[in-house]
């Protein structure tokens, strides 16, 4: 299969701009999908093409899988660029794209499912030879089974969405009461934000640093971008992200970067991902605690020693992988160094 020659963003504000900047850096032309409301936003006046795919609602534009093919058909692209949001971890649209002959900038649905379930993801992860955090063996179906894990673990623990995300369908609980009583609620929580209300329990880490590591795949060989410090949060959300992350040892920086690295080889990872580790000072463990399997709004927030464009090596990835008979499997080499700007 070619090369990636024209590609459709499925996007919209920063992460378009920069994704068509990128692509420009690489050739590509570069057809910007819209919805009426950002018909004079910068990414449609900055792409090469421009595409109405519906309304303002995001339901029938950003969101409408059909809009976005028939917008990559009639712009003739090869290749669709999610971005972050929207679709960018919708498994059936990732499915959507290859199933049209065109290329999905990210990975495949089937690694998108497996790595979106987070409890399913430990098990990858436990499989692969990475620490995850103590706690139930996939998610838990009866509130016996839950009680049980929470008395092996000792209280207090942490109810979590196995589909969840942005601090959704999490609850810490110290008692058997407290149990009882929260885990309706999250699992409520998570059916009504993500449509999956199962749940799973994790052993709550005091005190516990909040480090994530940016990774590039092209469906055979897998790199990382080092770290960075996510540990600010208000609500378990992020507020401040700072790379690299500070006084991390260095022993402790290579080895939880080169498990990001395992995890992400283990499912044969393709695009741009970011896996999530708690680092606890105390004892100088780390554990996973899930992936996101899309390019990250905080990308630009690569440490200064890596000179690398996320968004473009992002698209070099899936053409790489388009390209079974290439001869190098390395999606992005470094080689030489430049402070990262923010475009």
């Amino acid at each position: 299969m070619a090369a990636i020659k024209t590609l459709l963003i499925a996007n919209r504000g920063e992460i378009a701009v920069r994704i068509i900047r990128a692509a420009r850096e690489l050739g590509i032309r570069t057809v910007q999908a819209y919805s009426a409301a950002d018909a004079n936003s910068l990414a449609v006046k900055l792409a090469d093409v421009a595409v109405n795919i519906g309304p303002p609602q995001a339901s029938k534009s950003y969101l409408a899988i059909d809009a976005i093919l028939a917008a990559a058909c009639e712009s003739r692209a090869d290749a669709v660029h999610p971005g972050y949001g929207f679709l960018a971890e919708n498994a059936d649209f990732a499915d959507a794209i290859e199933a049209a002959g065109l290329i999905f900038v990210g990975p495949p649905g089937s690694v998108i499912r497996l790595m979106g379930d987070k409890a399913a993801a430990r098990e990858i992860a436990a499989k692969a030879g990475v620490p995850t955090v103590p706690g139930s063996d996939g998610r838990i179906d009866a509130p016996e089974e839950a009680r049980e894990v929470a008395s092996r673990l000792g209280y207090p623990v942490m109810i979590k969405a196995a589909a969840g995300g942005g601090g959704r369908g999490i609850r810490i609980v110290n008692d058997r009461a407290e149990l009882d009583r929260l885990a309706p609620q999250a699992s409520a929580e998570a059916k009504a934000a993500f449509g999956d209300g199962g749940l799973y329990l994790e052993k709550v880490i005091e005190r516990a640093r909040h480090i994530e590591v940016q990774v590039l795949g092209d469906g055979r060989d897998v790199v990382h971008l080092f770290e960075r410090e996510c540990s600010l949060q208000r609500r378990r959300q992020k507020l401040w992200e700072e790379a690299p992350a500070a006084d991390l040892p260095d022993q402790i920086r290579a080895r939880l970067c080169a498990c990001a690295v395992q995890l992400a080889r283990a499912v044969s990872y393709r695009g741009a991902g970011t896996l999530e580790f708690l680092y606890d000072e105390t004892t100088r463990d780390f554990y996973f605690i899930e992936m996101n399997t899309r390019i990250h709004a905080s990308t630009p927030k690569i440490p200064p020693r890596v000179s690398c464009r996320a968004p473009a090596s992002s698209a070099v990835c899936a053409s790489r992988a388009a390209q079974a008979c290439a001869s190098t499997a390395c999606c992005t080499r470094v080689t030489r160094c430049r402070p990262s700007t923010i475009h």
